[in-house]
């Protein structure tokens, strides 16, 4: 989970967000202020945590491991699951103390380029992909290369981990896969199955349409939603690796490659609901749930608001193969972890912190707590999942390369600024492809 915010606007979170940790569909542009240079005074960010805890026994300050956390401040879930894994950590270690500062997640990262500029803490949250290369190129964050490789951790999310040096600057503890969801009754009730090729979702749609079904339900009135067809398509057509170097500003908006991807999507927008800059993402929801629509693109947030029993009753599959050559076995799955700072007081404990946090039995810690989270170590206890996220955290763990979401994957700027106008203006008028990559290309190169 929405918009890069560094026009002033509001931000509209999936309810995903205010439940659990997970960092759901947008929330992360809030800090972008800061990616486009707004300086704050030196400590602010310390300054406006309002949420502390210190746990541990009698160890020395050298035993100590200073966590900085954007998580709820002082209550709530997101801090129940902080505080959990913290104190389990503690529990299990040899007199190692943790001092968490808990500070606002908007805060935390409108002021985080500052943050690490100065006196962070050894440990801190953040995201995988773009979000922590950037930072590992400016050696804002330490090299965890050591840590790695972590038992029951897929290669995937040591690839999503790793800087543009081929370092490891990030350990992975949970995420959650965009996939294309369905009710199980409805596709039993009409005969459909799950298509595998693009010619099969066409052909998919076709049968829906005339059964009298919107055949894909879709929404782009907050911006960000329609990011998640653009990177599956790119992924389908082009390829994992063109699609990170797209989002890095290293290929060319203007080539053949990118405007065969908004052509394959110009065949399918007829297939998607209409209108669709002027409904919400929970609004399209909504659709599926009434049975108006056959399927729906999404992240796993969008189970977050169903009864139990719908819950129950729904699916997903990857978005098909577009070309054999390319395959299927790279979608979005926003991940989230944890950083070392480039300059850890206690660098040993901060190590060891990290690793624990990326094991087992911190999502165990949570388990035991009945908070849990969809773990990207597959060694984890899955037995207080749903059904459904025992699904998705295998459906994960069986993919070749994992994509952040757009947002994460590129600069925030460049995210806001021009590709939610671009994707919007593609979506009232699919024919203009040749001028729409030229506009991007033009602006890539001021941002990039």
């Amino acid at each position: 989970m929405p918009a890069p915010r560094d026009l002033p606007g509001p931000v509209l979170l999936p309810p995903s967000y205010a439940a659990t940790s997970r960092f759901t569909r947008r929330s992360f542009l809030r800090g972008t202020a800061a990616g486009a240079g707004l300086i704050a005074a030196p400590g602010l960010l310390a300054a406006c945590a309002r949420g502390s805890s210190e746990s541990g026994g009698s160890g020395s300050q050298s035993g100590v491991v200073t966590v900085g956390a954007n998580e709820a401040v002082g209550s709530g879930r997101a801090y129940e699951q902080m505080k959990g894994r913290l104190d389990a950590f503690v529990k299990q270690s040899d007199g190692t103390k943790i001092k968490a500062n808990y500070v606002d997640h908007n805060t935390f990262q409108d002021q985080i380029n500052n943050y690490l500029q100065g006196s962070p803490a050894d440990v801190f949250t953040w995201f995988a992909g773009y979000r922590v290369r950037s930072f590992a190129d400016k050696g804002l964050v330490g090299d965890v290369s050591d840590v790695w490789p972590i038992d029951g951790v897929a290669d995937s999310f040591k690839e999503a981990s790793t800087g543009s040096d081929g370092k490891q600057y990030f350990v992975p503890t949970n995420n959650y896969p965009w996939a294309i969801f369905y009710f199980k009754s409805l596709w039993k009730e009409k005969g459909y199955e799950v298509p595998t090729t693009l010619d099969e979702l066409v052909a998919l749609c076709k049968k829906m349409r005339a059964d009298g079904l919107e055949p894909i339900a879709f929404a782009d009135k907050d911006g960000w939603p329609a990011m998640g067809t653009f990177d599956i398509l790119n992924m389908r057509v082009n390829g994992y690796d063109f699609h990170i170097d797209l989002m890095a500003g290293k290929e060319p908006w203007d080539s053949p490659k990118v405007k065969s991807v908004f052509d394959t999507w110009r065949g399918l927008l007829p297939y998607h609901q209409s209108d669709s800059l002027g409904r919400t993402y929970q609004e399209a929801v909504s659709s599926l749930q009434q049975k108006k629509s056959g399927m729906y693109l999404l992240g796993l947030f969008l189970t977050d608001t169903l009864p139990v029993k719908q819950q129950q009753d729904i699916d997903f599959f990857t978005f098909p193969e577009v070309d054999p050559a390319i395959g299927a076995d790279a979608i979005d799955a926003p991940i989230d972890g944890f950083c070392m700072s480039a300059k850890p007081r206690n660098e040993k404990g901060a190590k060891e912190l990290l690793t624990f946090l990326a094991s087992p039995a911190a999502n165990d810690a949570l388990n035991a707590m009945k908070i849990p989270q969809i773990s990207t170590n597959a060694d984890a206890d899955t037995s207080n999942y749903t059904d459904l996220a025992k699904r998705a955290a295998e459906f994960i763990s069986q993919q070749k390369s994992i994509a952040q979401f757009l947002d994460r994957d590129t600069d925030p700027g460049f995210a806001t600024t021009v590709m939610i106008p671009s994707l919007q203006a593609f979506i009232r008028d699919p024919n203009d492809v040749d001028g729409l990559v030229k506009k991007i290309e033009q602006q890539r190169k001021s941002i990039f």
